[in-house]
């Protein structure tokens, strides 16, 4: 049963925002970023945006016991 709970643009929010902080220049840098779920975003929305991010190659998430979500990925070499 779909809950009508969340507004159809939370997910692109959602999405938005974890996209800010793996753009900074310190995640750009490390090559590495650390999200979390904020209280308001529902967590099916949650776990499908991880879940599209996994989807890419060369990127790496690691769930955290703090509920934070470390991403890591690598830029490959041009040939």
């Amino acid at each position: 049963m779909a809950s009508p709970s969340a507004s159809p643009d939370s997910f692109e929010r959602m999405g938005l925002r974890v996209q800010k902080i793996i753009n900074s220049q310190s995640a750009q840098k490390a090559k590495a970023a650390l999200i979390f779920r904020l209280p308001d975003e529902p967590v099916d929305e949650w776990e499908r945006l991880l879940e599209e991010i996994d989807e890419n190659d060369n990127v790496t998430l690691a769930y955290r016991d703090d509920g934070g979500v470390q991403i890591f990925w690598v830029v490959p070499k041009e040939d």
